[in-house]
């Protein structure tokens, strides 16, 4: 309690905020369940109900035609997996420790390591699971291949980033306007469950309809994944750099919320979450 505080340079101060968040990681991922190993299992077992259903529809309504040449299980879960990955990312930074939570009465802890903490920790348990399936289904089923599996798995990244990014973005808003933002993160969730395009490709969507869906980043990132995952498909209306120049601008514009915010912090926000 009474303690000098040292002033640290650069690498110490990089040393302590890397152990800081990695602690708030570990306290992240265990919010689910009290067992980390429980966690995972339990997102593991979700992921697995969103591709059986979604084979089970696309079965069903006879739609399998209209899939990408190749696994069909694959073209599935190439864009369950990114879905998974951004919606949690998002809802997991919308949902971390504020400026006027009791955790930020423990110095040195602060809003940036409990944003990055809820970011990675969602991170950590969606690639775990993405890795646990697939080796399941690789070495259970039928060998797994993909054409460019660096390239794909950037592609999940890029979805986590864009979905940090506006988790940055509605979390600074959040203390201001609660019950918005609220709505609006539930909203915007449940609409990528079609605006994400992961039951379908761009390229074959008409003009008209291809307006509706590429203003969203997730989209262009399923899309330019299942390019990288499959050999015989060539994406032609998404691109790469759409997503990254979008999430990189709703990053920057909600960290400076997030510092304005911070700074006008008040305990009675804490009363109206």
């Amino acid at each position: 309690m009474f303690q000098k505080t040292l002033p640290r340079t650069t690498l110490g101060s990089v040393i302590v905020l890397a152990e800081l968040t990695y602690h708030a990681v570990v306290r992240s991922v265990r919010k689910t369940h009290g067992n980390a190993i429980m966690s995972i299992l339990i997102n593991i077992v979700q992921a697995v109900m969103f591709v059986l259903a979604f084979y089970v529809m696309f079965s069903v309504l006879g739609l399998r035609g209209t899939a990408l040449r190749g696994d069909f299980l694959l073209y599935i879960m190439s864009g369950i997996f990114l879905f998974l990955t951004h919606n949690r990312t998002l809802g997991a930074v919308v949902g971390s420790e504020g400026p006027s939570s009791p955790m930020m009465k423990h110095a040195p802890m602060n809003t940036i390591i409990a944003i990055g903490a809820a970011a990675f920790g969602a991170l950590y348990i969606q690639v775990l699971s993405l890795a646990a399936i697939l080796f399941v289904y690789h070495a259970a089923f039928t060998p797994l291949e993909i054409n460019q599996p660096i390239a794909t798995f950037g592609m999940l990244l890029l979805a986590w980033f864009t979905g940090l990014a506006i988790g940055v973005l509605l979390l600074a808003l959040k203390p201001w306007f609660p019950t918005f933002v609220q709505i609006a993160t539930t909203v915007y969730q449940r609409a990528n469950m079609i605006a994400s395009g992961k039951m379908f490709v761009a390229n074959t969507l008409p003009g008209f309809m291809l307006a509706m869906f590429d203003w969203n980043p997730l989209f262009h990132c399923i899309d330019q994944a299942r390019g990288f995952a499959f050999i015989n498909y060539f994406p032609r209306y998404s691109s790469v750099e759409y997503p990254l120049i979008v999430g990189t601008i709703l990053l920057m514009i909600g960290l400076m919320g997030e510092f304005y915010t911070r700074r006008r912090a008040s305990m009675s926000w804490e009363a109206r979450r």
